[in-house]
């Protein structure tokens, strides 16, 4: 996960030089932004599960709409509402049984995002959010077979929360930004869920592109 953020960051720290360069086509300060972004996710899980091992990172993506309402010259709050896909895979080894199990979990997300502006280009951001479970399933392959099937979603916390921060970078109506979100929540809701994530947190490097409609 930390060479994964670490590639994330260093596109967006590369390119921030190049867009504070043009940043003179960048929007007026003052003006409430509406808008769509999409982009890119790396997502892992903090298992703390003994018989797991050898984990990966679930590749996925992001996509929504946001506002950015201004509340002086150099700060503004940010309200989004995400698609965003998260989990991981990790190999098992429980009562003698091994295998690879990948967890997909989709969720309806809402951060809320207090908005530090660095000029009229660049922007720190930092906040809460909260997601709700909408389904989730689990490709296993173990000494018993390959599958891939639905998981009752009263297996997992259906509300997952945490802390988000990053910075994006306008040019003109257009940006790019990069993200990491925490969950504080656990995973886990059942028995069986535990046994295989134990205290497991969602974990999330996002890379988006996005556009302001006004």
């Amino acid at each position: 996960m930390k060479k994964s953020i670490k590639t994330l960051l260093t596109a967006a720290v590369l390119a921030t030089g190049a867009l504070v360069v043009n940043s003179s086509d960048a929007l007026a300060q003052g003006r409430t932004r509406v808008g769509v972004k999409g982009g890119l996710n790396a997502s892992s899980l903090f298992y703390d599960s003994q018989g797991a091992t050898n984990k990966n990172e679930r590749i996925g993506f992001h996509a929504g709409v946001f506002a950015q309402a201004p509340l002086g010259e150099f700060f503004a709050i940010q309200p989004e509402l995400l698609y965003t896909t998260k989990g991981s895979s990790a190999d098992f080894n429980i009562i003698g049984v091994s295998g690879r199990n990948t967890f997909r979990l989709n969720y309806a997300e809402l951060p809320v995002l207090a908005t530090f502006k660095l000029g009229q280009a660049v922007e720190l951001q930092a906040g809460p959010y909260a997601a709700y479970l909408l389904n989730s399933n689990v490709n296993s392959n173990s000494d018993f077979g390959v599958g891939t099937g639905a998981i009752n979603r009263d297996n997992f916390n259906k509300v997952d929360y945490g802390l988000a921060g990053g910075l994006n970078i306008y040019f003109g109506k257009a940006f790019i930004g990069a993200r990491y979100e925490q969950g504080l929540q656990r995973i886990a809701n059942s028995g069986a869920a535990r046994t295989l994530l134990g205290n497991a947190k969602n974990s999330v490097g996002l890379l988006s592109v996005g556009f302001s409609i006004n």
